[in-house]
């Protein structure tokens, strides 16, 4: 039954893609590969990465993902490497907005700046393991219920609603207002486990007078992997917005969290620049929705007259709609710059 869902497409497809179960098992190993080199060559000596560094580390990520949409190009076909460009974009920008979160858990939590890189690497592992569970039952379920896919719609339509109404808020406001709040994993976790008063290094569970006790370490990394779980819910609905392949899915999502540890680093300033961020996420979300919908529909026998939108079409949608929103961000954002050193200047001699 394994090797059906990772063979089948869960709707119909005018190509469909054949992924042995050879192509798996070796991008599975590459994954446990890049999270054993990250164990083994970032972590073991506990440090706080330079700008140099995540740089150099995400632009190898970044690489490997474009690496793999050339590899599907030549392996199976463009209209596939369209598809998981498609889902490796919309995964990225929706993992950016969830950074803040993660920002939000690890100064809650006061991990220490050394220790941050491994508690993202773990709440990473944790991710991945999750979502590929998340794919598989999505890809049988869609399988066997292809009603769902309205669902699927009705529920990216929603959040794109949802994302509109929170770019309405003044920025400043939001970012007061936030304040991380266990969810019922770290709950369970605190009822269930003995924890200790402070860190110990990077030690997740430590043994004191016969009795086991888990540390702030261990709880932070269960906060970061559950909180993915929740964004999941969100992306893995739009990866399937944008092709039926799992296998493809598997990979967006794989790329782009890998990526994700640098890229907290290094946007963790930039995330306040990029004030249009929501309307930017709440356009591709609503786009995949409608995409979705008529897609839902083609499948029932119903709008026919409405063409389905192409893959092609998809990744120039997202992309532009990624461009506009960074560039009209930045612009903002130095016109915002430029206001708020003026009117110190303005009033420095009591003049108007």
């Amino acid at each position: 039954m394994l090797s059906s869902l990772m063979l089948n497409a869960p709707k119909d497809n005018t190509l469909d893609m054949q992924v042995h179960m050879w192509e798996w098992s070796v991008f599975g190993a590459l994954v446990v590969g890049l999270i054993g080199m990250d164990l083994m060559i970032h972590l073991r000596r506990p440090h706080e990465p330079t700008m140099r560094e995540c740089t150099r580390w995400l632009v190898f990520y970044v690489s490997l993902a474009a690496l793999f949409g050339l590899y599907t190009t030549v392996r199976h076909s463009p209209h596939f490497a369209y598809e998981y460009f498609s889902a490796y974009f919309t995964e990225y920008s929706l993992s950016i907005d969830n950074i803040f979160i993660f920002i939000i858990i690890i100064a809650s939590f006061r991990v220490p700046r050394k220790h941050q890189q491994k508690v993202l690497l773990w709440g990473i592992v944790i991710a991945l393991a999750l979502r590929l569970i998340f794919i598989l039952l999505g890809a049988a379920l869609l399988e066997s219920f292809s009603g769902l896919f309205f669902l699927f719609a009705a529920f990216l339509l929603w959040t794109a609603w949802s994302q509109a109404r929170q770019g309405l808020q003044d920025p400043a406001e939001h970012q007061e207002d936030e304040e991380y709040k266990p969810n019922g994993f770290v709950r369970a976790a605190e009822r269930i486990f003995r924890v200790t008063d402070g860190f110990v290094g990077d030690r997740m569970v430590v043994r004191r007078n016969r009795r086991t006790y888990v540390t702030p370490f261990f709880l932070c990394i269960v906060s970061i992997g559950s909180a993915d779980l929740m964004f999941a819910l969100d992306s893995i609905p739009a990866s399937f917005g944008l092709t039926g392949q799992p296998f493809i899915i598997f990979a967006a999502n794989a790329f782009a969290l890998m990526g994700l540890r640098q890229l907290f680093f290094l946007v963790g300033g930039l995330l306040q620049r990029l004030v249009y961020l929501h309307y930017g996420l709440a356009a591709i979300l609503g786009f995949i929705g409608v995409k979705l919908l008529v897609e839902a529909c083609h499948g029932q026998g119903w709008l026919r007259s409405v063409p389905e939108i192409e893959p092609l079409t998809s990744l120039g949608v997202i992309v532009v709609v990624l461009t506009v929103t960074v560039a009209a961000s930045l612009a903002a954002s130095r016109r915002r710059d430029k206001r708020g050193t003026a009117r110190p200047e303005a009033g420095g001699d009591g003049q108007p």
